[in-house]
């Protein structure tokens, strides 16, 4: 397989491009990067602890492992392109209901909930279907650029959010951020989000086909939901992704907080952490190259193990800003590695048929880690004054968490009788 050949960005950048964009604006990075921006309003204006802001990442998560197989099965039977335009639009709305609240939690809690439900349309499960679909043999670092758009927007979000708190307050904020998808993403995908089956681009697919015959195929194949719920190299990716989701998710929305404690101003605090958000992108499509060239398990057990540098970095009790920047961009770094080899994975070991569903499925052992990490950061600095235990902890999380991902054996080749080999 040429992996230099490039013809497949020539038909499917519209794709790419409309992906990255509502995967940047969508429910995977908006709620993370910017909740540690607004913990400092909400926490001064209603008298809450760090805790209590935190909270809502545990129900978030909650709905998210209810919600993310629910959609993707709904996008694998409907379409993604319906599934996507539905979710930005009631994804941005509720996100701007957070501008109502008047210190109530449990109004708080249930908006955190109902954008978990409402979003989970907008995740990678859905938009990586259809750049899965229109790339083959540069598979990785087509998703590698489409999932960029979590660090582009992720850092944007942050120095944005903190931008409209100070210039005007916290509620004007959450207006300005939850009008982003809808003024951006929905505009954008309506017009350049379409799957190859769909017809409005049948001249486009027709031409990759006849330039790239392996790039695309009108037929999709792969495991259905039970064999793939029943299969061993699931259950690996499940317990990979749990630890590593939580020491990755964990330290994100705490950088802010935990950057404060090792004595860094606030302003200070909010430009390193936009830091990680261009080291995701850099890990991003580094990490897609080389899943592309190399087997993918074996990359991410390498870049995913680096990390714990990054804890062992950051829990020193004296930190200089160039060893902040240093923690943060290899932390970062394994971020935009994380997602890139999740879709790459499924697709690889389970193929095409149910692959939004067996990603939502995936995504929701993801998303205990990550849901549930930032709170437990939190709780264990309420409780001890510093990050610093938790810290080590995510250390080990790093390395036993990548461990799994050398069992998973070569990559599997389908067709209409099922798995080829």
């Amino acid at each position: 397989m040429n992996t230099n050949d490039l013809s497949e960005f020539k038909y499917g950048w519209r794709v790419v491009l409309s992906s990255a964009i509502g995967i940047g604006l969508g429910m995977s990075p908006l709620p993370f990067y910017t909740i540690g921006v607004f913990a400092i309003p909400l926490t001064e204006n209603f008298g809450w602890g760090m805790d209590d802001v935190m909270l809502a990442l545990p129900v978030f998560t909650i709905s998210a492992i209810i919600m993310s197989p629910l959609i993707g099965l709904i996008a694998d039977k409907f379409g993604v392109r319906k599934t996507v335009l539905t979710a930005v639009v009631l994804f941005g709305l509720t996100f701007i209901a957070f501008m109502f609240n008047t210190g109530n939690k449990t109004l708080y809690l249930t908006l955190w909930a109902l954008l978990s439900i409402t979003g989970a349309g907008t995740l990678p499960m859905t938009w990586t279907r259809a750049v899965n679909n229109w790339f083959n043999k540069n598979r990785g670092l087509a998703l590698g650029v489409t999932l960029m758009g979590t660090g582009i927007f992720g850092s944007f979000a942050k120095l944005y959010a903190s931008y409209l708190i100070e210039n005007y307050d916290w509620k004007m904020a959450y207006l300005g951020v939850g009008a982003l998808p809808l003024l951006i993403t929905f505009p954008l995908a309506y017009a350049w989000f379409r799957d190859v089956n769909d017809k409005k681009v049948a001249k486009r697919a027709a031409a990759l086909k006849a330039a790239s015959p392996e790039s695309i195929s009108s037929e999709v194949y792969g495991m259905n939901l039970g064999q793939a719920f029943s299969d061993k190299k699931f259950w690996l990716l499940a317990i990979a992704f749990i630890p590593l989701s939580f020491a990755i998710g964990g330290p994100i929305p705490n950088l802010e907080k935990m950057l404060g404690a090792k004595g860094f101003d606030f302003n200070q605090a909010v430009i390193l952490a936009t830091y990680l958000g261009y080291s995701v992108v850099v890990g991003r499509v580094v990490g897609g190259y080389l899943i592309d060239r190399f087997w993918a398990p074996a990359v991410s057990f390498i870049l995913l193990c680096a990390p714990a540098i990054s804890c062992y970095i950051l829990f020193q009790p004296e930190l200089s800003y160039p060893m902040a920047v240093l923690a943060i961009f290899i932390l970062g770094f394994a971020a935009g590695v994380e997602y890139d080899i999740l879709g790459f994975l499924v697709s690889k070991y389970f193929g095409m048929k149910y692959y939004s569903t067996i990603y939502g499925m995936l995504y929701s052992f993801f998303a205990l880690g990550a849901g549930f990490g930032p709170y437990i950061f939190s709780r264990s600095f309420t409780d001890t004054g510093s990050y610093d235990q938790i810290l080590l902890y995510a250390a080990f999380a790093f390395i036993l968490g990548s461990i799994p991902l050398l069992f998973l054996g070569k990559y599997r080749t389908f067709g209409p009788q099922g798995l080829v080999k």
